[in-house]
């Protein structure tokens, strides 16, 4: 059932509860006076006298105690006394007239309305008294016979437990009710503190990435400029020798062996601008999702290499965050380069696994191996990755041992795509 039908029932039955407890006495002692004055006769003008007197105190006792708001007879001292002259207005209408016992309706309910402890339940007593004299015909039934006695035990005694019992379950079941609001209350409370902590996790989160992302600009242009001058400014250096030489040389031969030495130095260099020029903006993520962006690198380079790679993508593909998805994209190209130039591997395992919360890239080759302490001896290579990975709050491992192959998984947070902050550009 919705919540807001489960809330309009408990206003109903609230409201239900309040008007019981205010007007029950109240409806008794009018119910007692209407019959009275229909079905009781022969009584002399002192009785009726009396009766009037007491039902006009005994309405305004109720009145003014039990059913204007605020209801003064919830404070304990005043729900005792009045309680007290409630049950004595109604042992003496009762007496003047046995109809007047149907102020018990309210007489039992408020005996566990305003009283505590042991009170409650001699106040029942003294009602189901009352309402057993009154069906025994109270003093209409004068001479009373022994048997009458009996009867009037026999009845108050089943009007105490039934109503007592009754009432009892009532109120228990009131307290149940009520702990199981505030439960409820509690737990819609600490569920709201959890989604908004949730909700202030993933934004912080993201900030993370970004600020993350923003410090890793510098890092990215030390890169460049560090594998530019490694590769591209020392061939340019080498062109620029080999240029100077042949012009200093004295025969043809020697002049062709410059300028073939320049040319391959110049095709050598083209190569590391154009994939310096690649390591910027991976154009295969333009034009496609990650696993399909991987699987064309996975084909070319298998084709290139002529070595067999074994592909597979699990879990539910989904768009990512662009860093995300760079980061995993240059992970698996730098891997596969690094496969390519030094383990001399037949085989190839690429896996791309997509989980609620993580997205992870493994990397697996049969080739030689190397200590995992001798890893930074290759220039760029893994230090680049994990600078990469590190950049989007990822993490990267490296398994490997001389002649056991080597094994690399990149673990990245699954941000979706639809999270990235305006103006953010994949590195």
């Amino acid at each position: 059932m919705a919540t807001r039908e489960l809330d309009r029932l408990d206003v109903v039955e609230q409201r239900m509860d309040k008007a019981i407890d205010r007007f029950a006495a109240l409806a008794g002692l009018l119910l007692g006076t209407v019959l009275t004055a229909f079905a009781v006769s022969g009584e002399t003008a002192t009785t009726w006298a009396w009766m009037a007197a007491l039902t006009a105190v005994a309405l305004g006792w109720i009145w003014f105690l039990s059913v204007r708001e605020p209801i003064r007879a919830r404070v304990p001292v005043v729900g005792g006394v009045y309680m007290a002259g409630l049950l004595v207005l109604m042992a003496a209408l009762t007496w003047l007239s046995p109809f007047y016992a149907f102020m018990a309706i309210g007489g039992y309910g408020h005996a566990f309305c305003y009283l505590h402890g042991r009170w409650r339940y001699v106040a029942v007593a003294f009602v189901g008294g009352c309402a057993a004299f009154s069906q025994m015909g109270g003093r209409l039934a004068l001479p009373w016979s022994t048997g009458w006695w009996w009867a009037l035990a026999a009845l108050l005694v089943g009007n105490a437990v039934v109503a007592g019992g009754f009432n009892w379950f009532a109120a228990i079941s009131a307290q149940q009710t009520e702990r199981r609001k505030r439960m409820i209350a509690e737990l819609e409370e600490t569920n709201a503190q959890l989604e908004t902590a949730l909700a202030e996790n993933v934004q912080l989160h993201a900030q993370l990435v970004a600020q993350a992302r923003q410090a890793g600009v510098q890092d990215e242009r030390t890169r460049m400029a560090r594998e530019i001058h490694d590769t591209i400014a020392q061939g340019l250096t080498g062109i620029v020798t080999q240029l100077e030489a042949a012009d200093a040389a004295a025969g043809e031969a020697d002049v062709r062996d410059r300028l073939r030495i320049a040319r391959g130095l110049a095709r050598e260099s083209l190569t590391e601008a154009r994939r310096s020029v690649d390591a910027l903006r991976p154009e295969p993520l333009e034009r496609a999702q990650l696993p399909e962006a991987l699987a064309d690198l996975v084909d070319r380079w298998s084709e290139t290499t002529g070595v067999r790679v074994r592909r597979e993508t699990t879990g539910a593909t989904r768009p990512l965050l662009p860093d995300v998805e760079v980061a995993l994209f240059r992970v698996a190209q730098e891997a596969l380069a690094n496969v390519a130039k030094h383990a001399e591997a037949t085989t190839v395992g690429i896996t791309l696994s997509y989980m609620d919360d993580v997205v992870v890239l493994d990397v697996r080759d049969d080739g030689r191996g190397f200590d995992l302490p001798d890893r930074g001896a290759g220039g760029f290579g893994l230090t680049a990755m994990e600078q990469r990975v590190h950049r989007v709050s990822g993490t990267l491992t490296v398994e490997s041992a001389p002649g056991e192959g080597t094994a690399l998984s990149a673990s990245v947070p699954a941000i979706p795509a639809e999270t990235r902050t305006c103006g953010e550009v994949p590195l």
